[in-house]
């Protein structure tokens, strides 16, 4: 008897420290996360190939490489003994083969693996960096598309420096629109065009021509002989950025005819298998803030064109046809879910999945991807709250889909993370529904009163939803409840709602961030005395915003804002795109309209002690819109201090370091002023 209690003594002893073995999300944690990203099936829906993610804490940036499974979940295996980075997997016709892309010495190349051997080579030698991978039907050719340099322009012949002279470097000389990306710096001049290479190798060739981009996703016709891609090869085609039209190519004789021609984008072509139609995503252009992106069918020549996702009021992305020809399955994002669907001819729409995305790590956006077999099996990137992608698979006729992969459970068996719970509430507006998600501590005590932190979204025509986001798992840890909604703008929730803040930007979706406020309060959630507020891009706007319109809050930390609407257009990288889709004209014709939108014409009212943070090499909203917030605070004497990223982009958690420095220095912040007021 008495070693029976001993055991069972012991027991109950190592079940508490299995327990007590749990603890929060912390900060190196980001190094042990992993994800699925760019499923794909093979036709036969025996395997799926995919590029498991990672972090390397050395070289302190995101790692992919290729692994297999099959669809039941078994012999999940690397494809390749390679260290390289790959991506791009693609299954040829028939399934014997994978095309994908690795990294060389000499750059990324094209490499082929058979599934038979277990063998795989590299088939190619390029200048620059493949993109969208595509086999021919037959499975005899490849199709990508690459960058073709071109020579810049030369103003001045410099005079010849003497030998060993130590001159400063060759002026860079830039004439064209669009001349710089956030992320990438510089765009070198050229062009991308569309080439063909064999499947087992050779000669590489260039199939298009002329002073255009070529680029996004290839489909071949059934025949092996035509090309279909999306671009803009208007005269005009700098100025009328917002257009693409649908494109053939006859791989043979470069002949390129336009299949589409109206105004506004045109994308994404797929040829159904019977060869008669081919779908494609777009709109006709209204020029307004945001437009749901429609499903469009039309003959294989051009003709007939007609939209069929006339009925679903959400953006479509990712059409693939079924095996019969006679519907699509395609992606969409509702009231801040990932969904996946098919259509009919029709226009019948059926739901086979939900939880897309987690591709995101920092913060809880959209995205994902997925992809079906030949018999309609689909794979895709799954996402809850609780971890990043992992590889899902629906068969047909199924009501709930199998997770068959697990990255994160040697990670998140071991950790606590914060609990998150959906809320819907009115805005005081024009009592529209609003939702929103709040975000528990661990072992949250609704008995205690905890700081309340809003984190608003960028874009701001984007959406948060209910997907795993490390950096608010983060905040939760540190001992806050956070608080991110969807306001008017945000997608998802249908082009009406979007567009409310057409030339009305930011407006009355300042009202509906603190109806959410106000209804956490009214819960109890959220305490008058314990708000404060961060954001980033059009969420760092929103932060300027809230503290210029009340002093409510203890603290606020804005990320990479934009202030002065005249200033930053003409100087961000896609400075050519505000006018008329944000505001009315550009700056110079419409002074008082971008004025009256800037938060920096509100920074005499604020009072929040407030923290600016930026990436220094930030092009989208650039260092000096954040300086003016900085700057300004500090001759008004309101506490304040700057933190500059050094070599970060728009995307300052683009590194896992940097991701923990923006949490870190928000958190040292908000900790600064989490005292209840007297």
């Amino acid at each position: 008897m008495r070693k029976i209690v001993f055991i069972i003594a012991f027991s109950s002893v190592f079940l508490n420290t299995i327990i007590a073995q749990k603890t929060a999300f912390s900060y190196l944690d980001i190094y042990d996360l992993e994800y699925v990203l760019d499923p794909q099936i093979s036709p036969n829906g025996e395997w799926i190939v995919y590029q498991r993610m990672g972090f390397d804490i050395m070289e302190d940036k995101a790692v992919g490489q290729l692994w297999m499974i099959k669809t039941d979940g078994s012999q999940h295996q690397k494809l390749t003994s390679g260290e390289s980075a790959e991506s791009n997997a693609r299954w040829s016709p028939t399934g014997n083969r994978i095309a994908f892309t690795s990294t060389t010495k000499e750059g990324v190349e094209i490499y082929i693996y058979w599934l038979s051997t277990g063998k795989m080579a590299k088939i190619s030698q390029l200048p620059y960096s493949p993109s969208a991978l595509t086999w021919s039907p037959q499975g005899d050719q490849l199709a990508f598309s690459m960058h073709v340099p071109k020579a810049p322009p030369v103003l001045v012949k410099m005079p010849k420096k003497p030998k060993g002279a130590k001159w400063a470097a060759t002026s860079r000389i830039t004439d064209r629109l669009y001349h710089e990306a956030d992320g990438k710096g510089y765009i070198k001049p050229g062009f991308n065009h569309i080439f063909v290479i064999p499947a087992i190798g050779g000669a590489v060739r260039q199939v298009t021509s002329g002073d255009f981009h070529h680029r996004g996703k290839l489909n071949w016709g059934k025949n092996g002989e035509q090309l279909y891609f999306s671009g803009n090869r208007n005269k005009d085609w700098e100025y009328s950025f917002r257009n693409s039209e649908v494109y053939s190519v006859n791989i043979s004789s470069g002949d390129i005819t336009a299949l589409t021609n109206r105004k506004g984008p045109d994308t994404n072509p797929v040829v159904s298998p019977n060869g008669k139609y081919i779908a494609y995503i777009g709109f006709e252009d209204k020029v307004q803030a945001y437009q749901v992106r429609k499903l469009h069918i039309m003959n294989v020549d051009g003709s007939n064109a007609r939209v069929i996702s006339e009925k679903l009021d959400r953006g479509v992305t990712n059409i693939i046809w079924n095996a019969k020809s006679n519907g699509l399955y395609f992606s969409f994002d509702d009231k801040g879910n990932g969904k996946i669907g098919h259509i009919t001819l029709d226009g019948t729409v059926t739901i086979l999945a939900s939880d897309k995305g987690g591709t995101s790590i920092g913060r809880p956006y959209s995205g994902g991807s997925f992809t079906v077999s030949n018999s309609g099996i689909i794979a895709y990137t799954h996402t809850r709250p609780e971890f990043p992608s992992e590889l899902a698979v629906v068969k047909p006729k199924a009501k709930n889909p199998i997770k068959i992969t697990s990255l994160n459970n040697p990670l998140f068996k071991y950790r606590n993370l914060g609990e998150v719970e959906e809320v819907w509430y009115k805005s005081s507006v024009d009592q529209r529904d609003i939702q929103g998600w709040v975000v528990y501590p661990p072992n949250y005590n609704s008995s205690k009163k905890y700081p309340f932190l809003v984190e608003n979204h960028g874009g701001p025509i984007l959406n948060y939803g209910d997907r795993f986001s490390a950096e608010i798992q983060l905040y939760a840890a540190a001992g806050y409840i956070v608080f991110y909604p969807n306001p008017r703008g945000s997608t998802s929730y249908g082009e009406e709602f979007g567009n409310l803040l057409y030339n009305n930007y930011p407006g009355e979706d300042y009202n509906d961030v603190m109806d959410g406020v106000d209804f956490c309060i009214h819960k109890g959630i959220a305490h008058e005395d314990k708000l404060y507020v961060t954001g980033g891009s059009a969420g760092g706007i929103m932060s300027a915003w809230m503290i210029g319109k009340n002093d409510r809050f203890e603290a606020a930390v804005v990320a990479k804002p934009v202030m002065n609407w005249i200033s930053k257009t003409l100087v961000a990288d896609n400075y050519f795109g505000y006018a008329n889709s944000r505001y009315p004209g550009q700056p110079w014709e419409n002074f008082e309209g971008y004025w009256k939108f800037s938060p920096l014409s509100l920074v005499g009212n604020i009072k929040t002690p407030t923290m600016v943070m930026v990436g220094m090499n930030d092009l989208r909203t650039p260092p000096s819109e954040a300086k003016q917030l900085y700057h300004a605070l500090k001759l008004r004497k309101v506490e304040t201090v700057l933190v500059e990223i050094p070599g970060a982009g728009h995307g300052i958690a683009k590194k896992p370091s940097n991701l923990i420095a923006k949490v870190a220095h928000t958190l040292s912040w908000l900790n600064k002023y989490s005292k209840v007021k007297d």
